[in-house]
């Protein structure tokens, strides 16, 4: 299924749900440094976000955090309870296969296309605490960014099944 496609699916769950959201269209983008630009007249968390492996567990992270901070793998699988070393990142093949988007497209958004409940979610706890009003993500497209505020986020992520682990990353 096209990203296009996968969108408009988000979107009208997301509708369906009374969330609103903001939304910039923009060339496509592969780093947060090339989306930046496109999002200066926002006001807001925007975010970056790494899907990873469990190489010991064999599971699946999604892991979103505000664009400025560093993640270190050692340490988060150290608070993941998984053990040094044990984190890596996905390769496309399990991204396409449990959330739907290919590289560039895996958001706290992309748990949408997740329906067998296979990834877990773990989000910077300031994106819901920080006092943002909107956090941004694509919408399963590299090709746009999606704002909403940290509540419709929560309750979005409880529709989809995936309730987040909160992690300071301060």
């Amino acid at each position: 299924m096209a990203s296009s496609e996968l969108r408009k699916e988000l979107e009208d769950y997301l509708k369906n749900l009374n969330i609103e959201t903001v939304c910039v269209e923009h060339p496509e983008v592969f780093t947060v440094e090339e989306m930046l630009p496109h999002l200066q007249h926002l006001s807001g968390a925007v975010t970056k976000n790494l899907f990873l492996k469990d190489k010991k567990k064999k599971g699946l992270w999604l892991v979103s955090v505000r664009h400025d901070r560093t993640v270190n793998l050692n340490d988060l699988a150290k608070k993941l309870g998984l053990g040094s070393g044990s984190l890596r990142f996905a390769d496309e093949a399990a991204m396409q296969e449990t959330l739907r988007v290919g590289q560039g497209c895996a958001t706290a958004l992309a748990v949408f296309g997740d329906a067998g409940g296979r990834v877990r979610l773990m989000l910077d706890g300031d994106l819901v605490h920080g006092g943002h009003d909107r956090v941004y993500f694509h919408p399963m497209t590299n090709a746009a960014t999606m704002g909403l505020t940290p509540a419709d986020l929560l309750r979005f992520l409880k529709e989809t099944g995936h309730d987040p682990v909160l992690q300071s990353f301060d």
